[in-house]
């Protein structure tokens, strides 16, 4: 028998903290079950978030900032207002140009966040 997996249904961006994940990344991990995730990533100028690939389809809002993003063979930057979709299984990353936030949605969510 598995086991529900839920956020509280509120979350209060002050109590949650901010989680290193990398040199210039941090991360707070909002609402999700196991149908979906929200996540803000916050990057310092030069950031990378390193090309990477999940089962997960990513859908990505640039808060503020401006980052030179790649998914599968394309390049482009994008700014505050902008946004990506990331499919299933395709190789992506970026660079941040200018220190900035993005919000990620992921379907289903990202287990390997949550026991790390």
């Amino acid at each position: 028998m598995s086991t529900k997996v839920e956020s509280p249904i509120f979350q209060t961006g002050a109590d949650i903290p901010w989680e290193s994940t990398a040199p210039g990344l941090q991360r707070k991990i909002y609402g999700y079950d196991d149908r979906v995730m929200l996540v803000k990533v916050k990057f310092e100028q030069g950031a990378i978030g390193t090309m990477h690939q999940h089962p997960h389809t990513q859908v990505t809002y640039v808060e503020s900032g401006a980052f030179e993003f790649t998914i599968g063979n394309e390049t482009r930057i994008i700014r505050a207002g902008d946004g990506c979709y990331m499919p299933s299984n395709v190789m992506h990353g970026c660079t941040c140009l200018e220190a900035g936030v993005l919000i990620d949605t992921f379907s289903p969510h990202r287990e390997d966040f949550l026991t790390q």
